[in-house]
């Protein structure tokens, strides 16, 4: 039975430790995700946006000029599918706020009915103890106090290269960007992606990422020091149930 207990349990503590996988990167640094198509991916929507009316390109007898161009000859910036564009993402956050309420009350009620049809007289009969000038009294005092500070200063600076992934009818780019840097036993993963208008394009081919719309930013990594960093699964889950 208990040989059986514990085979029962062995699945539980293996992925408890974190997942197979780590464990078969003990004394190795992680290894690397293998370059693939972004629009393979599981996780990967195509993006539905809101789209203007399509306008009928006009055309002129005699001329070089296309409508809708943006250079004579030919532009070098990323305008289709499989197109490379860097994103430069330079966010620069500082906050800085502070709350303080200090509040006080004080309360005192006292209510009596000395004459009242003659009654006042049978009260002491049914409440021994009682007179008909003090009935009801009361008194409270309330009291708060509470203060805060919140103090917060990020700055990320980053520059990768990300594919077109889609043309959207109004012209708009869908871009998509990954890298990832693996320094030593750590892995340093970064992701972009967001909708820029080709206008945004830079000549040297990059945009910036406050150019961006629906833009989403990540910078993170694993690796023994995030392993260090990372509260252990039982923790995380009794700070999740536990009431107090």
């Amino acid at each position: 039975m208990r040989a059986r207990a514990a085979l029962l349990l062995l699945p539980a503590l293996l992925a408890g430790c974190g997942s197979l996988s780590r464990l078969s990167e003990v004394g190795r640094p992680p290894a690397m995700t293998p370059s693939s198509d972004p629009t393979q991916e599981a996780s990967y929507r195509p993006m539905t946006l809101p789209m203007p009316n399509p306008q009928p390109a006009s055309v002129q007898a005699n001329s070089l000029w296309r409508n809708g161009s943006r250079a004579f000859f030919k532009d070098q910036r990323a305008a289709a599918v499989g197109d490379i564009v860097t994103v430069l993402v330079n966010i620069t956050d500082t906050a800085d706020v502070k709350d303080a309420t200090n509040a006080t009350r004080n309360g005192n009620e006292s209510m009596g009915v000395p004459n009242l049809f003659g009654l006042e007289t049978t009260l002491p009969r049914i409440l021994p103890g009682a007179t008909a000038s003090s009935l009801v009294s009361t008194t409270s005092t309330n009291g708060n106090v509470g203060t805060g500070e919140i103090a917060r200063s990020e700055a990320v600076t980053i520059s990768l290269a990300g594919v077109i992934t889609q043309v959207l009818p109004n012209g708009n780019l869908v871009v998509s960007a990954r890298q990832q840097m693996r320094v030593n036993n750590e892995l340093r993963e970064l992701q972009v992606s967001g909708v820029i208008r080709p206008q945004d394009i830079a000549s040297d081919n990059t945009v910036q990422h406050d150019r961006m719309a629906e833009a989403r930013i990540s910078y993170g990594g694993r690796g023994e020091v995030m392993d260090v960093q990372t509260p252990r699964w039982g923790q995380q889950l009794m700070d999740i149930l536990l009431p107090f």
